[in-house]
């Protein structure tokens, strides 16, 4: 089954201590659906503005990414981030946000879209994702992405979008803040009354919290000995993560969930090891299969 992915497609310019690299391909929806289309066909839906270089449409394009659903604004300009990381690459500042055609954006999904089975709400702000739910017809399993942004300036927003989507992906910071609750285990049965059937709490580094309907999963993250830069790792997991549930053929998502998590985790450790989405379009089938039985060895015991 196919895969939808809404959320911004932007240029990144990222700086650590060892290098700069200036207008990259990056935003939510960008390392979402490359991840996703390792395991299942994949839409993109978002928009660029004139200044999208073209080589970041074949780069999509390569990995057989349907863009039907890419607007693209000709006087307009892409969404554009900037930011730099300490040594420790778990630290990092904004250095400038520019907004460009993603404020105001209302996106029009195409016929073919609306009832992709498998959707996922990227990071954007919750009014974006709402407008694309209601044009949907009944999808299978809706995923929504969020930050701590969306909970300072669109909190109403987000509170109704939690009783439309059926998991909710954030990390410890922001599921700690939802509920005002200190203790992310404590928070968890607190995010469920709000919505979402399933909840997953990222932790960087340090992996992954599932809570549903059978209890709770812990996944490690896939360990590496390098990182170079770790923009869009969360997007990259929930990205993998959608797109081998897509890829089953049968049973429940209940039934694959804690695998793909699994398979998430490592398409995001490809992220890491290359300046924005440099590693991760690299990236073989055969390698990622290679991490995961790694990984399964790793936790075995």
């Amino acid at each position: 089954m196919s895969v939808l992915v809404v959320g911004t497609t932007a240029l990144d310019s990222i700086k650590t201590p060892k290098s700069e690299n200036p207008r990259l391909l990056g935003g939510s929806a960008s390392h979402a659906v490359v991840a996703a289309s390792f395991f299942a066909p994949t839409k993109l839906v978002g928009v660029v503005g004139g200044d999208f270089p073209s080589r970041y449409i074949t780069l999509y394009k390569k990995h057989g990414v349907d863009l039907t659903g890419l607007q693209k604004v000709k006087d307009g300009q892409t969404f554009h981030w900037s930011g730099e990381y300490e040594v420790n690459m778990n630290n990092r500042r904004t250095l400038n946000t520019v907004l460009g055609v993603v404020d105001g954006w209302s996106p029009k999904l195409p016929g073919s879209h609306e009832t992709t089975p498998y959707v996922l709400l990227a990071n954007i702000s919750p009014a974006v994702q709402h407008i694309v739910l209601d044009q949907l017809s009944k999808p299978k399993f809706v995923i929504a992405d969020t930050m701590d942004l969306w909970m300072n300036i669109a909190l109403a927003d987000l509170l109704r979008l939690l009783k439309r989507v059926d998991c909710l992906v954030l990390n410890d910071g922001e599921a700690r803040q939802l509920v005002e609750e200190d203790n992310v285990v404590n928070a968890l049965p607190k995010i469920h009354q709000l919505g979402p059937r399933y909840v997953i709490i990222k932790k960087g580094e340090h992996g992954s919290i599932l809570s549903g309907p059978k209890g709770v999963f812990i996944a490690p993250a896939y360990p590496l000995k390098k990182v170079v830069d770790p923009t869009g790792a969360g997007d990259s997991f929930v990205g993998g993560l959608i797109g081998y549930l897509a890829a089953q053929k049968s049973g429940s998502i209940e039934t694959h969930l804690r695998r793909a998590i699994v398979h998430g985790s490592v398409v995001a450790s490809f992220c890491c090891e290359g300046f924005g989405l440099a590693r991760t379009t690299k990236t073989t089938k055969a390698e990622i299969a290679a991490r995961v039985r790694e990984l399964e060895k790793l936790v075995k015991f």
